[in-house]
C-alpha cells in the first residue's frame, strides 16, 4: 500500500476565529495573517492504494462548488477544482476512487464531492463508483442541523449522497467497505459524531495495531492544534475537545500512529512526541506525501 497527500482548494479563514481563545500575539507565530486577518489554510486529502485491495480518499477538501460570491466570501483561492487535479497528477481519476471516507460533512471537507460551479447547474456529485461513508451520528446532525452549524453544511449533499445508492453508515469501530483495514473512533468537540479513520498498521501488540496513520480532521486541524489549549472558535465544545484531543494524542503516541493533517498548509505529516512537562508537539514533519509506503 501507498500513500499520498492530495491537494484541494485552498483557504483563507479569519485567524482569530481558527485559533478560538488564543491571543493574536501567540497564533500569529504560528500562522502569519494578511492584512485581513486572514491565514492560509490547506484542504489536504489522503489517498491509499491498495488499502483492503481499494484505492480510497480521505476526505475531499471543500472542492470548487462555490458560486463566485460564496466563493469570496469564504476565502477559496482558486475557481478550478484542484484536487481532481492533484488527484491526476498522482495517477488517479476520480472514476478510480472505490471508497471515500468522509470525517463530517462541513462544506470544508465535502465540498469537493461536487463538481465545480456552474451557471444555471445544480449541485452534481462526482465520484461514481464510491462508497461514500459518513459516521452515524454526523449524519443526523447533517440532515438535521443546528442553527449555529446550518451554514457550515450543503443543504443539497445528503440527498445526493441517499440517492447515490452508495452511501454506507458507520456506527462502529469498522465498515464493510474498509473490514479491520481502517479503525473508525468518533469526537463531539468540534461536531457531533466526528468520525475519526486510522489506516492500521503493519504491526500489532498486545492486540493492538502500531504504526499507523490516523486522519485527524478538525479534531486536529494541523500543527498548531496539537497543543492541548488550542481549540477553533468554530468548535461546539472547546472543552470536551480538549479531553478528547488528549486522549487521542497519548493513543496514537503509545501506538506510535502518525498524524495527518488535513488544514496545515506547510506539514501533510508528522509523528506526535511528548515533552518533560507533558507538553504534546510533534516532530518528523513531512510536507506531502509521494505513493510514500505505510511503514517509511
Amino acid at each position: 500500500m501507498k500513500l499520498w497527500s492530495i491537494r484541494g482548494n485552498s483557504q483563507k479563514l479569519d485567524g482569530g476565529s481558527m485559533f478560538g481563545n488564543a491571543p493574536k500575539a501567540m497564533w500569529e507565530q504560528w500562522s502569519p495573517p494578511d492584512e485581513h486577518n486572514r491565514i492560509d489554510l490547506a484542504c489536504r486529502a489522503l489517498l491509499a492504494s491498495p488499502l483492503n485491495g481499494r484505492t480510497v480518499l480521505f476526505e475531499t477538501g471543500i472542492g470548487a462548488f462555490f458560486e463566485p460570491r460564496l466563493r469570496e466570501r469564504y476565502g477559496v483561492q482558486e475557481d478550478r477544482h484542484v484536487l481532481v487535479e492533484s488527484l491526476r497528477a498522482a495517477g488517479f481519476e476520480h472514476e478510480d476512487i472505490d471508497v471515500v471516507v468522509l470525517s463530517h460533512l462541513h462544506f470544508d471537507h465535502a465540498g469537493g464531492l461536487l463538481a465545480p460551479w456552474a451557471e444555471g447547474r445544480g449541485p452534481e456529485l462526482l465520484f461514481p463508483n464510491a462508497t461514500y461513508l459518513v459516521g452515524a451520528a454526523h449524519w443526523e446532525r447533517a440532515r438535521h442541523p443546528h442553527p449555529r452549524d446550518r451554514a457550515s453544511f450543503i443543504p443539497e449533499l445528503p440527498g445526493l449522497l441517499e440517492a447515490s445508492g452508495r452511501l454506507e453508515i458507520v456506527d462502529g469501530p469498522h465498515s464493510r467497505a474498509l473490514g479491520q483495514s481502517v479503525r473508525f473512533s468518533f469526537s463531539d468537540g468540534h461536531t457531533p459524531g466526528l468520525m475519526l479513520a486510522e489506516i492500521a498498521g503493519p504491526e500489532t501488540v498486545d492486540g493492538q495495531p502500531h504504526g499507523g496513520v490516523a486522519f485527524c480532521a478538525d479534531l486536529i486541524p494541523g500543527r498548531s492544534w496539537v497543543h492541548l489549549p488550542i481549540t477553533m472558535g468554530y468548535d461546539r465544545n472547546a472543552e470536551l475537545l480538549i479531553d478528547e484531543k488528549r486522549a487521542f494524542l497519548e493513543d496514537k503516541l503509545a501506538r506510535n500512529v502518525h498524524l495527518f493533517f488535513t488544514h496545515d498548509p506547510g506539514c501533510a505529516l508528522a509523528r506526535v512526541v511528548r515533552d518533560a512537562k507533558g507538553r504534546f508537539g510533534t516532530e518528523h514533519e513531512v510536507a506531502e506525501l509521494q505513493a510514500r509506503p505505510l511503514a517509511a
